[in-house]
């Protein structure tokens, strides 16, 4: 497929061409393969999409504004380790983040829980109960005002299964899956699957912006470089600049730390916003944007958290977050009331990120949103958007998946 001009393609596939023009084109090359597999992961993939075929009526027009993380979906929630060394679960993806109306992230997620019903085992019916668990529960969280955070001993179920397995988490297992080891030196496993390699000018552009870093940290030795690779994680994001660095933290071989560097790039929602006149803060890059959203709205910070500059580009640095280190929400075994609870338990983190976040930037006061979540008929409407927004997602990508399905034949061919 000409997947930068998109010939001969839809124009569903022609606008995801466009929007991805100018990222690294092999990890761009998996994301689409990764969007024709299912409409769930096209909807993570097709986040401008989204915002464009949303309704344009009051409850998303007008619903008190709150920080929103823009790509929610049940996938974006998993754990990550604190800059206090505790683990926590939360949303964990804020790249999209933007001051929105409040309606948008749930109905978001909503429309993930019915859309990946089959990632999910999950009939459409069961799907349909399991929305209405989680907006349920986002709506009592917010009437009752008071912003909580998920840790192993306040959790349950799915979630409490996956924050007391990595607590028991050994570093030199964790580095073990990501790294090898020869002698007292680790190196990065440059898989295709988890990563690739970096070019010597990557290498030397990462390594410099690390020694540059260190130098202004209390414990410069812990950042040293002993390895850069370009990271696959994700769906939306790949394709954009994005490395894994081996550092030496607390001292090889298992005291070594993997952190994180990833282009940040403007939100999907910003234009969608602009139209409705929703101002955004005056940022100073897109990185900033990110960090600051996802510092306001998570109860902790996660660990090494900031801003940065790789040579030009605005990156998002932050401790390694493992894809692997998700719920496993697919794994409810046929018993309803288990996805109920995990779901559940991912709307009130929405409403507590939020409230948490509450006045800040042009954010309504916690009042607001109390008073909002009070009123009747809004949860009907939502269920309503989040089940068109299923059909129109649906049809998207059976668009998108044709257009990849020929195109591929077509080249077949040459």
């Amino acid at each position: 497929m000409n997947k930068q001009t998109g010939s001969g393609s839809s124009a569903i596939a022609d606008a995801i061409f466009s929007s991805n023009a100018g990222r690294d084109p092999e990890r761009v090359a998996m994301k689409y393969a990764k969007m024709a597999q299912s409409p769930f992961i096209f909807l993570r993939g097709a986040c401008h999409l989204f915002y464009e075929a949303l309704p344009d009526t009051p409850i998303f027009r007008a619903a008190p504004l709150a920080w929103c993380c823009g790509d929610l979906h049940f996938e974006n929630f998993g754990s990550y380790k604190g800059d206090n060394r505790l683990v926590y679960f939360d949303i964990n993806d804020y790249d999209e983040a933007a001051l929105a109306p409040c309606t948008w992230d749930i109905v978001r997620l909503l429309t993930s829980i019915q859309c990946g019903a089959d990632a999910l085992h999950a009939t459409q019916a069961e799907a349909l109960a399991a929305s209405q668990s989680c907006l349920e529960a986002y709506r009592n969280a917010l009437i009752n005002g008071k912003p909580l955070w998920v840790e192993r001993e306040t959790s349950s179920g799915l979630v409490n299964a996956l924050l007391t397995n990595l607590q028991g988490r050994e570093r030199a297992a964790f580095l073990d899956k990501r790294t090898v080891r020869k002698a007292r030196r680790r190196s990065l496993i440059v898989d295709g699957v988890k990563a690739l390699p970096a070019s010597d000018m990557q290498k030397q552009a990462v390594t410099e912006f690390m020694a540059h870093f260190a130098a202004a940290q209390p414990q410069p030795g812990f950042f040293e470089v002993l390895d850069v690779a370009r990271r696959i994680a994700g769906t939306g994001s790949l394709g954009v600049e994005r490395f894994v660095v081996l550092v030496e933290g607390k001292g090889s071989p298992d005291g070594n730390y993997l952190l994180d560097i990833k282009e940040a790039r403007p939100s999907a929602m910003a234009p969608h916003l602009a139209r409705i006149g929703i101002g955004q803060p005056a940022w100073a890059d897109e990185a900033s944007r990110v960090v600051a959203a996802q510092k306001r709205m998570q109860a902790v910070n996660h660990a090494f958290l900031q801003p940065v500059r790789l040579g030009s580009l605005p990156c998002i640095l932050k401790g390694l977050q493992p894809t692997e280190d998700r719920v496993s929400i697919g794994e409810w075994g046929k018993k309803l009331e288990r996805l109920k609870e995990v779901v559940a338990t991912m709307g009130r983190i929405l409403a507590w990120d939020q409230l948490r976040a509450s006045g800040r930037s042009g954010a309504a006061c916690a009042d607001e949103l109390i008073a909002f979540a009070q009123g009747d008929g809004w949860m009907a409407e939502m269920l309503g958007a989040a089940t068109t927004m299923t059909r129109t997602t649906r049809q998207q990508w059976q668009e998108f998946a044709a257009a990849s399905v020929s195109q591929a034949a077509v080249e077949a061919k040459r």
